[in-house]
């Protein structure tokens, strides 16, 4: 099985991205698999957006919920979606695999006002 599609199939993930000076920042987020890539929702201001920006180079393992590694890292590359289409595609993967929980989320960020303010992450694993 690839690593992207061990990935897509874990219940959460840790994503590694760089400060300026190197370090890495891990954070544990919902996964879903979305053709390709692997797809990944946060707050637009979030630091780890800002840290993608600036570098898109990524580490990503399985983790339980407190971030707790599952399985070994893998490296890849991250973007920030920007187009429409992309970010539901990666919204509809989430209900899919998500279910209720990601209806609750989506629900309380429409009640929040803050759905306007979600980025979705883009993220392609290396084989190798």
């Amino acid at each position: 099985m690839s690593a992207i599609d061990t990935l897509g199939k874990t219940r959460y993930v840790n994503l590694e991205t760089f400060r300026k000076n190197g370090t890495g920042v891990q954070t544990p987020v919902w996964v879903a698999r979305t053709a390709n890539e692997l797809g990944i929702f946060t707050n637009g201001d979030s630091y780890k957006v800002k840290r993608l920006r600036r570098n898109p180079k990524i580490r990503i393992a399985k983790c339980g919920v407190r971030g707790g590694l599952k399985g070994p890292w893998h490296h890849g590359t991250a973007r920030v979606v920007e187009d429409k289409a992309g970010q539901k595609a990666i919204l509809d993967a989430l209900h899919r695999k998500y279910g209720w929980q990601m209806k609750l989320a989506d629900w309380g960020a429409r009640i929040g006002r803050t759905k306007k303010n979600w980025a979705f992450i883009a993220v392609e694993v290396s084989e190798g």
